[in-house]
């Protein structure tokens, strides 16, 4: 039965007291009606959405207009900038914490990190693949993922929009979208000085000026300054690692020239450093590095405890990245009356320089290193039509061109797995796009949309380690996705809606692991495509101060994109990016909140989802994989049908909880908690059975005082209350180590109880 575990999802629940949602406090705003496109007008000013907007709504884009969530058919979840401040979460990474159907994976290096939605996300190593869950960032595209692990500050909300995002935003997504919203300029002069600092010597300061320059023009700048050590130690030379530096600036102008003319310009700057450190937790006896019999692991690895909490590790290189990257954009709106027309256009230029300790050792004798640079210019064009929020027939039509160069320059070495390439890959995408909705009936819409696109791939690879040989290629696509459903209001708070959609993931060439003329020949991997249905319920009672939401959904997905095996063009198989099968999806989120009083907020998700492989004949067999456990044929390779995909568990639960009752007249106590469990999952696609991770939930609690008036702040926090350890990815390096068991692990930020202050004042 497609839901048997729905009882399941109600004892979880009911066990709770309230289906919550991961949304704590998100931000207000009062305004007008008849919103024709959210311009970020100064705020105060800001357009409304049709219908009236109550004081603690939460207000969303994620149709192109400004809407309370409650009334958009959308699975969205939103989280404040507040929220992010209250739950500790400072790093890209850690929205994991936050959304219950999301789960980040952040990696040593760039191309490897991945974000996933209900399950599926990029099981890939190469940086010409598409994400299939994509982010936006003030209505611009990342097109390059590593740029979204750079920075996050300075926010006014995060929208994780779930399913398929193909009909109202330029960059299509076949698994769901993040859409992130920075702060705006202020209607009067205002400003913001924070600071951190923590039991384990990370120390962090921002702030942000905001006001008007004239009575048509403002401004917002801020900056953000963060340090920490980190929380492994290199017994090599004592220093302290997986740590990180970053320095990130944003400038926002925006403009009012007239009554019906918006114009805004931003700009930002990051720079970042991060080390990185990954320690041995399980090691054989038999283990020797790169099979030579005197580098057993009191060599490779001396004073090193195996153990599931070990944070300490023996390198002879410092392992990590430093990165800069520079964007700028205008948006500019034109109110028409019937319609808005909106332009924005964006660059962007990502650079970063990554290096790793490949023998994981000290040993002169195996001082194996790699190291490269990825460069990366994009560019975006996207042009909306986006009619009033309050008429019978609503609709938001769109142009879409962007235009991603990226290169790659590798070298390996120098005692083993030597290689020395340079690459480069370009990526266009042109795309038409719209969705409409009709109010057939009071009470009742139809909602309709359809995008049309191609997509332009090319490629250039020397490798410069094999006689400079030479490779290039080019291919291109056409598509089409489509989106139908209805929403019926069935009470002035109570709505449900039905939808249908379709999503595309573009194809793509494999350079992120060599090249050769084979690999030439067979051309890029296929595009993956997606079908996806999804049944909502939002409601809100007790004057708006208990809201439960439901979604029922499944997609499935076809021609997936992941690493695996292939039959090539002369008949060889070999492992590389591949279209290896079909996955499938389904399950229910439950979510809402509860506002008890003025200053007592309970919120908090469920997710449950069964996430399936339907077909993988081919996949990689995982190290020291038996015949007897299913690794078969020449090359060996299993088959994966009926197994979890990578990063997909069973069951995430995220609730909150904040108390602010006021002290005196002018002082409030501020007291929150934050509780995020997750069930077991695996890092790997392959099923392999070292690299999972067993069920395990953190709490953070905060308490404080502020200002009334919400002036300023001062509170005490502690994250992962419990002490309980955890990774956010586990290696396998059974290969590197004469095929005997030897697993590595990425320990995350909160691997280890801490506390700290954090404080903040407003003028």
């Amino acid at each position: 039965m497609m839901f048997s575990n729905m009882t399941a999802v109600v004892r979880v629940l009911a066990a709770a007291g309230v289906s919550f949602c991961a949304a704590a406090p998100a931000f207000s705003q009062t305004s007008p009606s008849n919103t024709t496109d959210p311009s970020p007008a100064l705020a105060g000013d800001q357009l409304g959405e049709r219908g009236t907007i109550d004081e603690g709504e939460i207000i969303v884009t994620a149709q192109k207009r400004e809407e309370r969530v409650q009334d958009i058919p959308l699975a969205v979840q939103v989280v404040s900038g507040e929220a992010l401040e209250a739950q500790g979460i400072r790093e890209f990474s850690e929205l994991t914490r936050a959304a219950p159907s999301l789960l980040i994976r952040p990696a040593e290096h760039p191309v490897n990190a991945s974000v996933s939605i209900r399950g599926i996300g990029t099981f890939a190593f190469s940086p010409s693949v598409e994400p299939s869950v994509a982010v936006q960032i003030d209505d611009v595209p990342v097109q390059f993922l590593a740029r979204a692990f750079a920075d996050l500050s300075d926010i006014e909300r995060i929208e994780v929009l779930r399913g398929p995002q193909s009909t109202l935003y330029g960059r299509s997504a076949s698994a769901g979208l993040l859409n992130i919203v920075t702060q705006g300029p202020s209607a009067e002069f205002e400003g913001r000085v924070g600071g951190l600092i923590t039991t384990d010597d990370e120390y962090g300061v921002n702030l942000a000026v905001s006001g008007p320059i004239t009575p048509r023009l403002g401004i917002r700048v801020s900056a953000n300054y963060d340090t920490f050590e980190g929380n492994v130690r290199n017994l090599f030379n004592g220093d302290t690692i997986n740590g990180r530096e970053i320095l990130s600036t944003r400038a926002k102008l925006v403009w009012d020239p007239t009554d019906t003319l918006n114009l805004v310009a931003q700009i930002g700057y990051i720079d970042g450093h991060t080390t990185i450190g990954r320690p041995f937790i399980r090691v054989s006896p038999a283990a020797r590095l790169r099979g030579n019999p005197a580098f057993g692991p009191a060599v490779f690895a001396p004073g090193v405890s195996f153990t599931e909490d070990n944070t300490d590790v023996v390198n002879n290189i410092t392992s990590g990245t430093d990165y800069q990257d520079f964007s700028q954009s205008l948006r500019a709106s034109l109110d028409l009356g019937f319609a808005s027309v909106v332009s924005i256009t964006a660059w962007d230029q990502f650079k970063q320089f990554d290096i790793l300790d490949q023998d994981e050792s000290a040993i002169a004798a195996l001082d194996n290193r790699q190291f490269g640079t990825f460069d990366t210019h994009a560019f975006s064009q996207e042009f909306r039509l986006v009619s009033p929020g309050a008429q019978r027939l609503r609709y938001t039509l769109g142009l879409f061109y962007s235009n991603l160069n990226l290169t790659r320059d590798f070298t390996r070495g120098p005692f083993f797995s030597l290689a020395r390439w340079y690459a480069t890959n370009g990526t266009k995408q042109y795309a038409a796009f719209g969705q409409a909705e009709f109010d057939i009936l009071d009470g009742t819409t139809l909602i309709g949309g359809i995008r049309v696109g191609k997509g332009k791939i090319d490629y250039t690879f020397l490798d410069i380690a094999n006689a400079n040989a030479f490779f290039s290629g080019k291919d291109s696509e056409r598509y089409e996705t489509y989106k139908a459903g209805i929403q019926q209001r069935l009470a002035p708070d109570v709505m449900a809606f039905f939808t249908y959609a379709t999503g595309h993931k573009g194809q793509a060439y494999d350079i992120g692991t060599g090249f050769n003329l084979v690999r030439q020949n067979s051309g890029p991997v296929q595009p993956e495509t997606s079908e996806d249905w999804q049944l909502g319920f939002k409601s809100q009672f007790l004057d708006r101060r208990v809201t439960l939401n439901v979604t029922l959904f499944n997609t499935d997905f076809d021609n997936f994109q992941a690493q695996g095996i292939e039959t090539l063009a002369d008949g060889t198989i070999n492992f590389r990016l591949a279209n290896v099968g079909a996955l499938r999806t389904r399950g229910v989120e439950v979510e809402g909140g509860i506002r008890l009083g003025n200053d007592f907020d309970l919120s908090g998700g469920v997710s449950y989802t069964d996430a399936t492989i339907r077909s993988f004949p081919l996949a990689q067999c995982y190290p020291g994989q038996t015949v007897a456990q299913g690794c078969v044929g020449n090359p060996a390779r299993q088959d994966l049908a009926g197994f979890r995909p990578a990063q997909a568990p069973e069951w995430k639960i995220a609730l909150n909880a904040s108390y602010t009752p006021p002290i005196t007249a002018t002082l409030d106590a501020l007291l929150q908690a934050a509780y995020n469990y997750q069930s077991k999952f695996n890092f790997g696609i392959n099923n392999d059975p070292e690299t999972v991770q067993k069920g395990y939930g953190i709490l953070n609690l905060s308490a404080g005082v502020r200002g009334h008036d919400r002036g300023w702040e001062l509170v005490a926090f502690v994250n992962n209350v419990f002490d309980k350890q955890y990774f956010f990815n586990v290696n396998n390096s059974r290969g590197n180590q004469g095929n005997a068991q030897a697993i590595q692990s990425n320990l995350p930020r909160d691997f280890r109880r801490y506390g700290g202050v954090r404080a903040t004042f407003n003028f």
